[in-house]
This record gives C-alpha cells, sequence and structure tokens, in this order.
C-alpha cells in the first residue's frame, strides 16, 4: 500500500525518542556514497528558512543550483542534530540504530556557492510523512543539468525539520480520517508560498527563470506536483515519481486533481504496484492514476519500473545496497524497500526520464528518449 509504505520510515521516526544513548564502546559507523550528477555544471547549495506570517506557519527549503567555481565545503547529507533523530528509524529499513554515520556523507553542491547563469525552477515535494532529504540523488543531478531546483519538507507532517539554530520540529499527530485530504491543502499552501518568496531571495532570485516553472515529487509529493499544477498556472509541467493521486490506498477516492487531469506536460513513472493499465502486481487497482491519464489532454507519458518498488524512487536506492554490501541487510527488507531492479540502472534511468522530460517541457528541446523504450535503459517500460 503505498500510502503506508511511505509512511513506514516516518512511523519508527516518530515514535522514536529523540536522544539515542550511546553504547560504552560503539561500533565504528559506515557510510556511503551518493552517485556523482551527470550534468556538466558544478552544484551549490543554500537552506532557507521561510515565515509565512499569514499562517503563522515556518518552512525550511534547500535550494540547489549550478554554481561558479569556488572553495567553499561540500554540504553534508544531513547535519549531526537531523542524523541523530533520523537514525531512530533505522530498522525500517533493515539496519540498527548507530550503525550508519549518516551526518558523514557529503553531498556534491558546495555549500553557499555563488550561483551563475539563469535556469529554469523546479520543485520538489517529499512523500507523506518523509523528508526533503531523501530526493538529493535526483536533485542533485537535475541541478548539474542545469536548473534551479527547490526541495521543500512540509513541517509538522515530515517526522522532523530542522529550524536554524538546530530547532527540530518534530510531526503533529494525524487528525481525523481525513486528514490526507487536509494535508494536501497544507502541502498546496506550501507550495504556492513558496513561489511567491523565490523572486526576493537574495543571492538566488538572479539565478531563477520564473517564467519556467516545474515541480516533481515522489509518492504523495508527486500527487502534489499535479495538484499544484491544477491550481496554479505558474506550474508548467509536473511529475509524479510513484504516487496514487489519491486520498486512499485503493485509489478510489481520488485528489481533484486525479478525478480532473491537467493540460499541461505531465511524466507518471511508477514501480511493480502501479501503472494506469490496471495489471497492479500487488492486487490494488489504481483508477485514480487511470482517470488522471484519461482526462489528461497535455503531453504525457507513463513509464514503469516493473522489478522496483515505492523507495526505489529515493535515496533508499542509493544507499541500501551499499549499506546492504557492508552490513548484511536483511534480503527481506530491501526488497520490500527498492525491489530487485538493479541499483546503479535504476538510478541511471529515473535521472535521465526525468532530465528529458524537463528539458522538452522547460526548455523546449524534444527529447528522443521519451518516444519509446530504450536499450540504454532496459528496466523502463512505456505504458500504452
Amino acid at each position: 500500500m503505498r500510502k503506508t509504505m511511505t509512511a513506514l520510515l516516518a512511523a519508527a521516526l516518530l515514535t522514536a525518542p529523540a536522544v539515542a544513548h550511546a553504547d560504552p564502546q560503539p561500533p565504528a559507523k559506515v557510510t556511503f556514497e551518493l552517485p556523482e550528477p551527470t550534468g556538466p555544471h558544478s552544484l551549490g547549495m543554500r537552506e532557507v528558512h521561510l515565515v509565512d506570517q499569514a499562517r503563522d506557519r515556518e518552512l525550511m527549503v534547500s535550494v540547489w543550483y549550478p554554481a561558479a567555481p569556488g572553495d567553499e565545503p561540500l554540504a553534508p547529507y544531513m547535519t549531526p542534530n537531523a542524523a541523530g533523530y533520523f537514525d531512530q528509524g533505522a530498522p525500517a529499513m533493515g539496519l540498527k540504530p548507530g550503525q550508519v554515520d549518516w551526518a558523514g556523507v557529503s553531498t556534491h553542491a558546495r555549500k553557499g556557492a555563488r550561483a551563475k547563469g539563469r535556469w529554469p525552477v523546479v520543485l520538489y515535494s517529499p512523500g507523506w510523512g518523509s523528508l526533503r532529504t531523501l530526493g538529493t540523488s535526483t536533485v542533485e543531478d537535475l541541478a548539474s543539468r542545469g536548473y534551479v531546483v527547490v526541495t521543500v519538507d512540509h513541517t509538522h507532517e515530515a517526522p522532523f525539520v530542522e529550524f536554524p539554530g538546530g530547532r527540530l520540529e518534530p510531526a503533529k499527530p494525524r487528525q481525523g480520517d481525513d486528514y490526507l485530504r487536509t494535508g494536501m491543502e497544507t502541502r498546496l499552501e506550501d507550495v504556492r508560498f513558496v513561489l511567491d518568496r523565490l523572486p526576493s531571495l537574495q543571492g538566488l532570485a538572479q539565478a531563477m527563470d520564473l517564467s519556467r516553472v516545474g515541480m516533481f515529487g515522489h509518492s504523495f509529493g508527486g500527487d502534489t506536483a499535479a495538484e499544484a499544477m491544477r491550481a496554479d498556472e505558474r506550474v508548467d509541467a509536473g511529475a509524479d515519481l510513484d504516487g496514487w493521486l489519491a486520498y486512499d490506498v485503493d485509489g478510489r477516492r481520488p485528489t481533484p486533481a486525479g478525478a480532473e487531469g491537467t493540460g499541461r506536460p505531465f511524466l507518471l513513472m511508477g514501480s511493480s504496484g502501479s501503472t494506469r493499465d490496471g495489471q497492479i502486481r500487488n492486487h490494488l487497482t489504481a483508477p485514480a492514476w487511470k482517470s488522471f491519464w484519461e482526462r489528461s489532454s497535455g503531453w504525457k507519458r507513463d513509464l514503469s519500473m516493473p522489478r522496483a518498488m515505492h523507495y526505489s524512487y529515493t535515496d533508499v536506492q542509493t544507499f541500501l545496497p551499499q549499506l546492504d554490501e557492508r552490513l548484511d541487510v536483511v534480503g527481506e527488507v530491501r526488497a520490500q524497500r527498492i525491489g530487485t531492479v538493479d541499483p546503479d540502472r535504476s538510478i541511471a534511468a529515473q535521472r535521465a526520464y526525468l532530465g528529458a522530460f524537463f528539458d522538452q517541457s522547460l526548455k523546449h528541446r524534444p527529447q528522443r528518449l521519451l518516444r519509446g523504450e530504450s536499450p540504454a535503459h532496459p528496466d523502463v517500460e512505456f505504458v500504452r
């Protein structure tokens, strides 16, 4: 169940204590490496604290962008404060707390580097109850191809959000049976507020061409991208990575976008449990995804990686195989999270198709890759 699976890691984080008791002689922790971005541009990253006075709401966003040469330090994957909290969810990934040095992992972006050029803007929203951090590998690659990518954490839905000074804001308990609908309304307001604020970001605004805006996300974040397109004409193109486009796990209560579709370019990219054709391998049906497809009049593609699973569309696809080699992760947990798809091919395919989609939709460069299946990416099927 897609929403349930997305919330597994979040649930583990929410029920764990914020402070772990250290072993007197803890074993050495292991790390992993994020894959190198494939684009020609070096990267910069800045974290930005936004305050929406009208809603009495704070947000944290990360801005990833092509950067001028410099000697700024690489941004960490997580701060020590965030890593300590995130690590308590390790059992949801077949790991034990204390095994992985999450804060010891570096990104490929220099923190606070000077932006260069002017680029289309793409927003990223994570899955329900998840973190913007888990989209880093995909986001870095897209920025390296010539985009400003803005990632958003949805405060009090995310397991935690770290604000300046190390303050952590944890998730709040879900309210009522309709929490996904109300959560989507909050997410949509978050996205529109971020779009409103982007022109005023000092040192970054000049790098953004806000006449060309896209959005994508994983799971409920992909659904958020579709909703943002429906509600805000500033979003020109969107992509949903294994979302459900519905407020329930069987897809029978579609989001407004799921019921109405879109007239602008949209990419659907799913795992073994999601295609619009109804041949769902986990015995669910996807009427909302089918409804969205049939009612969308713009350019569209439906791609599937049948051997992937839901978390294949996050950094879990990157780090779990590496940690499996070093820590002997339980195979069943690995298969539940990222399936049996080859990890390197999965990552390469996601980057290639997402990059091609935004190159075609926002830079108006037709892409041969989007016309049909490619021998370079044998794990990706075009759903006809």
